[in-house]
């Protein structure tokens, strides 16, 4: 298995299969996506290789991330792929929704279990203002048609900016309390890149936790292979509502995941000073030499991020590794 010297077991693993993405949202990117960002991404063997060293060490789920997946022609072939590896019970999807009314049956078909979208503001003059693009609409059609084909579960993901939907909680709430979603709402986390962003548009989701407790949400206990949301239920409420709050005390006691780069580069946590390529160790159908570089490395995995300390590692921006 891979179990880090605090004990922590990893099931969990975040694959990007792109940094390339279609939106050019504020907070990740906002000039857009480098031209060269799709070259060297990992091919479906390669993903293949990679998902079954990580399976035989004890991986149980895997979140597809980018960039925006679906960019990736083969993405439907990536999901099966994955899905077929023996050991692997669940396969997710992060995406920011622009194909998934087109595509979400064949992803379902293909063994997807769960999809998160993002969804910054419900309000869609707002949500263009973040995203760059004025498809709300489409995008919450295909979270209905996400329902609608089977997808088991489906998550919105929304990042808290102080300027755009810092007092939209009872929008949202209203949202949940008619669907069967889970909402959840992410801290925006400071990348090289955004430092005058950061500290312009931060907003702590202590806040909201406090105005959750306080309107009778109560807090869900966890599965082993669920990530680091805080996921609260309301009898009232036919949805829930999940906070991320990396800058909370103790975020990373349990953590259960490690990420690996569009181009096979292995990152610790979201916020490392560096990366293990693992590419070389993609090209044999033997697995054995990269179950023990991932032991290896996992066992030198630190404590904790030092988001605290105003110190966010090498992420250039969150399209990098999948956020």
């Amino acid at each position: 298995m891979l179990i880090d010297a605090y004990q922590r077991r990893f099931t969990y693993l975040r694959l990007s299969v792109t940094e390339s993405c279609n939106f050019r949202c504020t907070y990740c990117l906002p000039d857009g996506t480098d031209c060269d960002s799709r070259a060297g991404e990992l091919t479906l063997p390669e993903i293949r290789r990679l998902v079954t060293a990580f399976a035989r060490l004890g991986t149980r789920k895997v979140r597809i991330t980018g960039g925006e997946p679906s960019l990736r022609k083969d993405l439907t072939k990536i999901i099966a792929t994955c899905k077929a590896v023996p050991g692997i019970e669940k396969v997710a999807l992060t995406t920011n929704g622009y194909r998934l009314k087109r595509d979400v049956a064949a992803w379902q078909a293909a063994g997807l279990d769960a999809v998160n979208v993002s969804i910054d503001s419900l309000d869609a003059a707002t949500f263009h203002l973040v995203t760059g693009q004025d498809k709300l609409a489409d995008i919450l059609a295909g979270v209905a048609a996400a329902k609608a084909v089977g997808i088991q579960q489906v998550k919105i993901n929304t990042v808290l900016l102080k300027q755009h939907n810092a007092l939209a909680l009872p929008d949202f709430l209203s949202f949940v309390k008619q669907q069967d979603v889970s909402l959840r709402f992410i801290e925006l986390m400071r990348t090289n890149d955004n430092l005058n962003f950061y500290q312009r548009q931060h907003l702590s989701g202590a806040s909201i936790q406090q105005q959750l407790e306080t309107q009778g949400w109560q807090l869900l206990p966890k599965g082993l292979s669920d990530g680091p949301a805080l996921e609260y239920a309301h009898p009232h409420y036919q949805g829930r509502i999940g906070l991320i709050m990396p800058y909370s005390k103790d975020f990373c006691a349990d953590c259960n995941r490690l990420r690996v780069s569009s181009k096979g580069q292995l990152y610790l946590c979201l916020f490392t000073d560096s990366y293990q390529d693992l590419r070389s160790l993609l090209q044999s159908e033997h697995s054995a030499p990269l179950e023990r570089f991932l032991q290896q490395a996992v066992a030198g995995k630190a404590e904790s991020h030092q988001l605290q300390q105003q110190h966010s590692g090498s992420t250039r921006h969150l399209a990098q590794i999948g956020g």
